[in-house]
């Protein structure tokens, strides 16, 4: 059987363009966001620099701007970012035995877009391409960063609030493949946001823990509670 060819500089550079393309604007919506919540030039760029979370990022920062507390904002983001860990466990038999001097890098720089693009490819992935691919993905969300911050007050007020619907639009973006192809995703997402709201609205608890018990109570409903359409289809 035929060896699969290995992905080279020109895929990197091909498959990281439009992720760059997406992340500017996105990242420039935090660094609005950043400045918005009193942080400063240094303090937004190495969120960016030392996090690169991307939508935990707009979730930490709006939980500080609500006044929750260090435990609530570390507790969410760790259970949002859960998601990575499958994402590497995934990814991980198409990594060879030359990239294990990488995987630190690696794993910093996997992001939902990256592991999308790259768990799709047809060919052997090495160390050029995910280094390349990731590299592109970190540093436009960096510099983007930077530039929301430094040129926010510049841009129109209209442009401004428009690109605040960037995190929304970012987990739609995630959502909806999802949603066409199961209804129990759909059942879930519904329930996360009235869950949500009577743990904030009745109960009157904190917005960051709110977020956290909804995370673990939706989570654990997923996997106990069967969908018929789901069963159907096994």
């Amino acid at each position: 059987m035929e060896s699969l060819k290995k992905c080279n500089f020109c895929d990197a550079m091909t498959d990281g363009t439009p992720i760059v393309i997406g992340f500017i604007p996105i990242a420039m919506a935090f660094g609005i966001l950043c400045k918005s919540a009193n942080l400063d030039l240094i303090e937004s760029v190495s969120f960016s620099l030392f996090v690169f979370a991307g939508a935990s990022q707009f979730i930490a920062v709006n939980l500080l701007i609500a006044g929750a507390s260090m435990g609530e904002v570390l507790l969410t983001t760790l259970l949002v970012n859960m998601r990575h860990i499958l994402f590497s466990a995934s990814l991980s038999p198409k990594l060879s035995l030359e990239m294990k001097k990488n995987i630190p890098f690696i794993a910093f720089g996997l992001t939902d877009e990256t592991f999308s693009v790259a768990s799709l490819k047809d060919k052997e992935l090495t160390n050029k391409y995910m280094l390349i691919l990731e590299g592109m993905a970190y540093s436009s969300f960096v510099i983007g960063t930077f530039l929301g911050y430094v040129l926010g007050g510049v841009l129109p007020k209209i442009v401004q609030i428009s690109m605040g619907i960037a995190l929304y639009s970012l987990f739609v973006a995630i959502l909806i493949p999802g949603l066409k192809k199961s209804n129990k995703i759909l059942v879930l997402v519904l329930l996360s946001g009235v869950v949500n709201t009577i743990l904030t609205k009745i109960f009157g608890i904190p917005q960051g823990w709110s977020i956290v018990v909804t995370i673990l109570f939706v989570s654990f409903l997923g996997v106990i509670i069967p969908f018929q359409k789901e069963v159907e289809n096994e």
